[in-house]
């Protein structure tokens, strides 16, 4: 029998130091029975205290007190094999109560064995024992993970019928389940009947929005949350908003929720810190982020991939290769995630070899098997620094399916290259994946129209009429005292467009002055080099930035946010506005970060 320390402080005989020696010393207790399942540390100890007192009859009931107490201490311990061992302890009851199964339905979720859980609620209806309301949380939590609308709304059913329906833990599962599985309407009609809103009943409405991606929605319940009475938002709460300020730029709200965090929380938890320096990379506060990150007591891999990616973003791809070593050496072991990150940082930088080498590295050490997304990092790396011969051989040659982002990747780079030869061949590749993206057509389209292809140019975008696919036009949004300001090319709509395009006429004449020279291949119609000077005077990025010259103050920093990537001519022209003006003017495309000072980009010109 393997010797067990568990024992030997035990109330009646201190000096016993094996299990079976110790029960055989005194008479067994509840009491005694309860200290020394408090005391067992693993599934061995466990298996040795089970046996003795099956062996001495301990339990007088299969559904006894003590019985019940037993099948929660294995279940819910997080041992190795332990939910196999609970299982065969529950099997052997002949008369299992409420309490047992809520017992294996919460032990099977917290080991993410989400349909075992819903067998036991199965085998619990048959059995016509009755469910309470510490059964349903569990159980609908289980049914978000698996995304099981149709069980979800039976269950919400039986929830109905039994009358727990106002229960408030219940009712907060309810909303989380319906809106973490699409069904925001149904979330929202929950939460409205709710009597009293709690603050865990605000933060499951908007952590459901932040797991959808409905960034806006987010932000607009949080602040709800913030404005309701007698409910303090919750750090799960602050977490999803957070995530919301990091996806659309809200900087100051961002920076709002940090000092909240600071007044109301004397020591911040690793998950609320980390969300700190994805927010502030996202935003443009690469240094704020690596001052939150330098301060943490201790990081883990999701704070790394955060900081590494946030990196990435900034142009700062050596520096994301130092904080992937730093990682390394504190022990962590590198995921998924993180090597997406370190690739992509290396691809924005022009680190061709050293991203070559991380790739390498990472099949050698074999603990993350390679995607689709890993190659498609790769794939990208080459084509940006004009590899394209080998981008492509890397495609032919992926052990895996190649997908869409694999092509899209190469696509693009041949037409950042000029390269229509293999830009066809990524494009037969990417539309026998049946695509509906409509810019993957606008991609090729755009490519053609680079090479002043225009027969292919107007069938491409027959095609997409034909399909009945609309491109999201490209825009430009900047933040002004509070307000964003959202833009398109052309864009006269706004109520202070005349002072605008003064301001852009203005801007133009001084460019002149700075050398300027409109790059006219960006303007892929086929109009006359008139027309073509108008429309590219007209992109949103040069409207958004005559806005915020005429209505911030002097001197200060001008940040923009785009939906798609930046063209030449702008990032030309925004570099030569920053000596003009004397401003630091922020930019992120749909891919990182530019920083445009004195005339100069911190992407230095590869992007």
């Amino acid at each position: 029998m393997i010797k067990s320390p568990i024992l030997q402080s035990s109330r009646h005989d201190l000096t016993h130091h094996n299990p079976a020696e110790a029960l055989n010393s005194f008479k067994a207790k509840d009491q005694d029975f309860l200290f020394l399942l408090k005391r067992c540390n693993d599934i061995d100890e466990f298996k040795q205290i089970h046996a003795r007192f099956i062996k001495l009859s301990f339990f007088c009931s299969s559904s006894s007190f003590s019985a019940s107490t037993l099948l929660a201490k294995c279940a819910h311990s997080g041992w190795d094999n332990s939910m196999n061992y609970a299982a065969s302890i529950f099997r052997g009851f002949d008369d299992p109560c409420t309490f047992d199964f809520n017992t294996m339905i919460r032990g099977y979720v917290n080991e993410t064995c989400f349909e075992e859980a819903l067998f036991v609620y199965s085998e619990m209806m048959e059995r016509g024992i009755e469910p309470d309301h510490f059964t349903y949380p569990c159980l609908l939590k289980a049914c978000t993970r698996l995304k099981s609308i149709k069980e979800g709304k039976q269950i919400h059913g039986q929830v109905f019928k039994l009358g727990l329906e106002d229960d408030v833990f219940v009712q907060n599962s309810l909303i989380n389940m319906y809106g973490r599985c699409g069904e925001m309407a149904l979330s929202s009609a929950v939460f409205e009947k709710l009597e009293f809103k709690t603050a865990a009943s605000w933060s499951s409405m908007v952590s459901a929005r932040a797991a959808m991606g409905l960034w806006s929605e987010c932000l607009m319940l949080f602040r709800g949350m913030c404005s309701a009475k007698d409910v303090k938002a919750e750090e799960s709460g602050m977490v999803c908003a957070l995530s919301a300020c990091a996806n659309t730029g809200a900087l100051n709200l961002g920076r709002s929720i940090h000092a909240f965090l600071l007044r109301n929380i004397s020591k911040l938890n690793i998950a609320v810190q980390t969300s700190l320096v994805d927010m502030y990379v996202n935003c443009g506060c690469l240094d704020k982020a690596l001052h939150i990150f330098k301060k943490m007591d201790s990081r883990n891999n999701l704070t790394y991939s955060a900081m590494i990616s946030g990196l990435a973003l900034h142009g700062e791809g050596e520096a994301a290769l130092r904080m992937f070593s730093e990682m390394t050496n504190e022990g962590l072991e590198s995921d998924h995630v993180v090597y997406v990150s370190v690739l992509n940082a290396c691809s924005h930088s022009g680190l061709v070899k050293e991203g070559h080498r991380v790739f390498e590295d990472m099949l050698k050490e074999g603990k993350v098997e390679p995607t689709a997304e890993h190659y498609g990092c790769l794939v990208d790396l080459l084509g940006r620094a004009g590899l394209l011969e080998e981008a492509l051989e890397t495609i032919h040659s992926m052990p895996i399916k190649q997908n869409d982002v694999v092509w899209r990747s190469f696509l693009s780079s041949c037409r950042v290259h000029q390269n229509v030869e293999l830009g066809q061949i990524a494009a037969r590749e990417l539309l026998k994946l049946a695509s509906h993206n409509p810019g993957d057509y606008l991609l090729i389209s755009n490519m053609y129209s680079q090479a002043r292809m225009w027969d292919d140019v107007a069938r491409t975008r027959t095609e997409i009429a034909n399909k009945g696919l609309k491109q999201i036009p490209g825009f430009s949004i900047v933040e002004v005292k509070g307000k964003t300001h959202k833009f398109v090319s052309q864009d006269r709509s706004h109520p202070q467009c005349k002072e605008i395009y003064k301001m852009l006429n203005q801007m133009e004449w001084q460019l002149k002055f700075e050398g300027y020279s409109p790059d006219l291949t960006q303007i892929l119609l086929n109009v006359d080099e008139e027309e073509k000077r108008e429309r590219l005077k007209g992109h949103s990025q040069k409207v958004a930035i005559a806005f915020a010259l005429l209505y911030t103050p002097p001197g200060s920093v001008i940040k923009i946010a785009r939906n798609l990537r930046m063209c030449s001519d702008c990032h030309t022209y925004t570099k030569k506005i920053s000596i003009i003006y004397g401003r630091e003017i922020i930019v992120r495309d749909r891919n990182r970060f530019h920083l445009f000072k004195g005339g100069i980009c911190s992407c230095k010109d590869y992007w």
